[in-house]
């Protein structure tokens, strides 16, 4: 790297960090970007002078708002919501909406930096988003959920629309809460719109939304695997995770041959040596969807396997790794436990839940490791599918559907092979999918002009 990138980089970042103090998510997000894009602003000097970077950097919007409700006692509640609406440059802003204690700015920030360029790679008309509250689900009733759900949505919907914003579920938010939130959409502004997605098959949701994220990314772990003339076949996979990512993940793996040995959540994982099967996945299914229970009752019903309290999977030994619960869950160690246990493939289905130091051990030991902003796009790009077809007034087939969305993790996987394949052959799936995304939503922000 030329000098005079490395001391523009540098002073950028410390900007950033001044400007955005205590935003630690948010300043390691973007640092993983900067850091890969570098050798295309050498390449391309006139981004700095157009102050490119800081732009994106920068959400077009923030909301912050009160979110008051009433809970079955009668007791008033207050919670905060959020909506960071950080680039619209290639269309709408689209991202999802998280229900957790653990939003905060910082997080949301960096979800929605993180989801302007796993948009872009979808090759679909989206831009970046994010939102959510610290309201928390678990143990609420479905009365307490919805009065929440409508107490947000009555401040959301003033700064959203079909053209504008169309939020979506992560974290917390499965298809109850977005049918609570769209119900009040619809009374607030007299339209029936695809403002939201997740939404129920009967009014206006797509075929494969719940399984397209999982689906997603098993997809793209096939591309990579296929250049490497492997497969899932007969291969040992351990999963984090027990919510809508990991179960659909599980699934697609399991039928891909594989053998799946762990789900987790919160309180810990179970570990299940004869690995899961059809009948284990309808377990979770009702388990994790219908009762909202916690996969520590796993092992109640199959007392062959183990729980483990408190801790994450791991140390299980393995041959392909998929994070699929949240930000920074693969630390140093989980990083270097993996390696040492045989794994060589690491494919995100979480946003982020790897950090810095856990990314360098993946890629000095040559693993395949792919970032979950390439990896886990199909649920966004089947979002957008989902709205395509609330646009045209059209309901896909499943088969329709899977169509689009291996179509798209296929070409997500050429783009990253496209900027990220280094001279030794070994491929470098963060700086590939940093770039790809980078390109095409800094072009787009360029022919707009300064806005």
């Amino acid at each position: 790297m030329e000098k005079f990138v490395k001391t523009y980089i540098d002073a950028f970042m410390a900007e950033l960090v001044a400007r955005n103090p205590g935003e630690l998510e948010f300043h390691q997000a973007v640092g993983e970007v900067v850091g890969s894009v570098a050798p295309y602003l050498e390449a391309n000097p006139y981004l700095i002078n157009e102050k490119i970077l800081e732009r994106m950097s920068e959400p077009e919007r923030t909301v912050i708002f009160r979110v008051p409700w009433m809970d079955d006692h009668g007791t008033i509640r207050i919670n905060r919501g959020f909506r960071v609406q950080m680039n619209s440059a290639l269309g709408p802003y689209k991202g999802g909406l998280r229900f957790h204690p653990s939003v905060n700015l910082s997080i949301l920030k960096f979800l929605a930096f993180e989801q302007t360029f796993k948009n872009s790679l979808t090759t679909l008309p989206m831009g970046g988003a994010k939102g959510g509250s610290d309201f928390y689900p678990r143990g609420k009733s479905d009365g307490e959920v919805m009065r929440f759900c409508q107490s947000f949505m009555t401040e959301l919907s003033r700064h959203i629309g079909a053209d504008t914003d169309v939020p979506a579920g992560d974290i917390g938010v499965g298809g109850r809460e977005i049918g609570y939130l769209f119900g009040q959409y619809k009374r607030l502004r007299d339209e029936f719109s695809g403002t939201l997605t997740g939404k129920g098959l009967a009014w206006g949701g797509s075929l494969l939304r719940p399984e397209a994220t999982g689906y997603g990314v098993c997809y793209f772990a096939q591309e990579m695997l296929a250049g490497k003339n492997k497969s899932f076949e007969g291969q040992r996979v351990v999963i984090s995770g027990a919510g809508n990512v990991a179960q659909y993940a599980a699934q697609k793996a399991l039928r891909l041959g594989a053998k799946v040995l762990t789900l987790s959540d919160s309180d810990g994982y179970m570990y299940d040596p004869d690995g899961l099967d059809e009948e284990k996945m309808a377990y979770v299914f009702q388990l994790k969807n219908i009762r909202r229970g916690r996969i520590s009752e796993y092992v109640q019903k199959f007392p062959k396997a183990q729980y483990f309290a408190g801790q994450r999977p791991w140390n299980v030994p393995c041959d392909i790794a998929l994070p699929c619960a949240t930000q920074n869950e693969i630390e140093k160690a989980d990083a270097e436990a993996l390696v040492k246990n045989g794994c060589y493939a690491v494919i995100e289905g979480a946003n982020m839940p790897s950090t810095p130091d856990a990314i360098g051990i993946f890629q000095n030991a040559k693993l395949l490791y792919s970032p979950g902003k390439a990896s886990n796009a199909g649920g966004v790009a089947t979002s957008g599918l989902e709205m395509t077809q609330n646009s045209i007034r059209q309901h896909w087939t499943a088969e329709e559907v899977d169509t689009h969305l291996r179509r798209i993790m296929s070409d997500i996987h050429a783009s990253c092979l496209k900027y990220g394949t280094n001279p030794d052959g070994y491929i470098n799936y963060v700086r590939g999918a940093n770039i790809a995304g980078f390109i095409k939503v800094a072009g787009a922000m360029l022919d707009q002009g300064l806005v």
